[in-house]
C-alpha cells in the first residue's frame, strides 16, 4: 500500500535525526497518549510502540531513567514488570501544553500586551541570572523587547506563574497586563515582531512539515487507512514533529503574524490527519499499551475536545 511507503520515509527521516532524543519522543507518547488515560504505563509497552521506530530497548530505558531524574515519570515494581506513572509535575506540565499543542490559531486578540520586567535595583542585579530567566521565559513565547522587559501578548498565565515560582523570583519581578499600543505605528509594531520572535525560522520549520505530511493526508484522505500499528506509528511521528515546532512557536495571534502564516495550515493538517488516524490508532493502543490493571482506561473527555473536536 502506498501509505506504507510514506511511512517508510518517515521513519528514515526521524532516524536521520542526530541525536534521536529519545526522551522527547517518550514525553510525545506520555502527553498525547497516556495523559488522558491516567498516565500509567508498562515499560515493555513503551519498548514495543517504538522498536519499529528503530529504538531499541536499551535507549528506552536509558532515556525513561532521565525522565524519572527530571520528575517526568516514576516507576514502580510489580512483580517482575516495571511501570512507569506520570508524576504531579508531569502532570501539570501535560496541562499546560496540551492546549499550546491542540489548540487552533488565536485571533481574538484585544491587542493589550503582558511585560515582565527584570528589573536593577540601584544598579545592581536583583535577579542574579537574568539570562535563565529570559531563556525560560522564551519557552512560554515572550520576546525580549529592550534590556530586561519581555512581552507576549496573550501568554498563558498559569505556566507564567508557575515558572516565575521555579525559578524563584515571583517576588522580584514586575509583571504589567493590558499594556496598550494605541500610539505605536504598524510600521514599528511590524518591526518589533521581526526583532523580537525569529518568524522566519519558523515558517521554514512550519513549511517542511507541511511537505512532509501533505503527501500522507492526500493517500488517507482517498480511503488509503493503513493497519492499526501503522496509523499508530504515523500518529506519533507527527505529533512529535508538530509538538517539537510549536516548543519554537510564541503563538502570537494573526494580527501580528505574516499573511498566510504556515503555522495555521500546519495546524489544520494535523488535525485531519489525527481525525483519519484516530480510531485505528486508538484501538491500536488499546491491544499493546498495558497497565498493572490490564488494558489502558479509555481517554477522559478532555481529549476528545482536541483540534476543536474530536468525533
Amino acid at each position: 500500500m502506498i501509505i506504507s511507503h510514506h511511512l517508510e520515509n518517515l521513519i528514515q527521516d526521524f532516524q536521520n535525526q542526530q541525536p534521536l532524543r529519545v526522551g522527547s519522543l517518550i514525553i510525545t507518547v506520555y502527553g498525547d497518549m497516556l495523559a488522558p488515560r491516567g498516565g500509567t504505563v508498562w515499560l515493555g509497552s513503551v519498548i514495543k510502540l517504538l522498536e519499529p521506530l528503530g529504538i531499541n530497548a536499551r535507549h528506552v530505558r536509558t532515556a525513561v531513567s532521565r525522565l524519572n531524574k527530571d520528575n517526568w515519570i516514576s516507576p514502580h515494581q510489580v512483580g517482575r514488570k516495571s511501570y512507569y506513572s506520570l508524576t504531579p509535575s508531569g502532570q501539570r506540565r501535560f496541562r499546560h501544553a496540551t492546549p499550546q499543542i491542540y489548540a487552533g490559531p488565536r485571533s481574538d486578540w484585544d491587542q493589550k500586551w503582558t511585560l515582565v520586567i527584570l528589573p536593577d535595583v540601584n544598579g545592581d542585579q536583583k535577579i542574579t541570572n537574568k539570562d535563565v530567566a529570559i531563556k525560560e521565559l522564551g519557552w512560554l513565547g515572550f520576546g525580549k523587547i529592550a534590556k530586561g522587559i519581555l512581552a507576549h501578548p496573550m501568554p498563558d498565565m498559569g505556566p507564567l506563574e508557575q515558572t516565575l515560582d521555579d525559578l524563584n523570583i515571583r517576588n522580584d519581578v514586575i509583571i504589567l497586563k493590558q499594556a496598550s499600543h494605541e500610539l505605536t505605528s504598524s510600521s514599528a509594531l511590524d518591526s518589533m515582531v521581526k526583532g523580537c520572535w525569529n518568524l522566519e525560522e519558523l515558517s521554514l520549520k512550519y513549511r517542511k512539515f507541511l511537505d512532509r505530511y501533505q503527501p500522507v493526508f492526500q493517500t488517507l484522505s482517498e480511503g488509503n487507512i493503513p493497519a492499526e500499528m501503522d496509523c499508530l506509528l504515523i500518529r506519533t511521528l507527527m505529533v512529535h514533529e508538530y509538538r517539537k515546532i510549536l516548543l519554537r512557536d510564541p503563538r502570537l495571534p494573526d494580527h501580528l503574524m505574516p499573511a498566510h502564516w504556515e503555522g495555521n495550515s500546519a495546524y489544520l493538517l494535523c488535525r485531519d490527519i489525527y481525525q483519519l488516524l484516530l480510531q485505528k490508532s486508538e484501538d491500536c493502543l488499546g491491544h499493546i499499551m498495558e497497565t498493572e490493571d490490564g488494558r489502558l482506561p479509555p481517554p477522559d473527555k478532555s481529549f476528545f475536545q482536541r483540534f476543536g473536536g474530536l468525533t
